[in-house]
């Protein structure tokens, strides 16, 4: 037996079965151990090695895609934010064009009223001064015969002839108008 085995049982603690009786035992022991530890290092860790650096190699991979899944949708909103820009650019664009398009319209329309109406401001005063000039025509035949006649009756004699009464009728409205001139 070992001696510290032996003073162990001689001492009364009882250390169960796993306390070593003789020194082969023990010799026994580490070279088993040896040998476990040996099967360990070249078969278990180099497993578990594997093991862990597939598992790194995956949450690496994975964290690698999140940081490109994030990478794209950044670059996907300021896409998004440059296509909305331009959008909203463009609506403003269109407003404006709307815009002038419609104060063109209402000026083209405003020259084409004012047009119209001095058309029709012309029209009506060349067929006013039309009317006037025919009435003045007929007034003034009129008139003359009227003026003849009187003439005539205070005269005395007759007058007749056509040259001398409407010289006369002519000097006459010529002098009214005149007069109503100075008023």
């Amino acid at each position: 037996m070992v001696p510290v085995a032996g003073a162990l049982l001689e001492s009364g603690i009882d250390l169960g079965p796993l306390l070593p009786h003789h020194l082969s035992e023990v010799i026994v022991g580490i070279i088993l151990m040896l040998l476990v530890f040996l099967v360990m290092w070249k078969a278990v860790v180099p497993a578990f090695e594997k093991l862990y650096d597939e598992r790194y190699q995956r949450i690496e991979g994975g964290l690698n895609r999140a940081e490109q899944a994030e990478a794209e949708a950044k670059a996907a909103l300021a896409e998004y934010n440059e296509q909305l820009s331009s959008a909203r650019e463009e609506a403003a664009k269109i407003r404006e064009e709307a815009k002038n398009a419609g104060a063109q319209l209402l000026a083209e329309a405003r020259e084409k009223a004012t047009k119209e109406s001095d058309r029709i401001l012309a029209s009506g005063r060349a067929q006013l001064e039309a009317e006037r000039t025919q009435l003045m025509t007929e007034l003034r035949g009129e008139i003359g015969g009227l003026a003849t006649t009187l003439a005539g009756k205070i005269v005395g004699e007759s007058l007749a002839d056509d040259e001398r009464a409407n010289r006369t009728v002519d000097r006459f409205l010529d002098e009214l108008e005149a007069a109503g001139k100075t008023r």
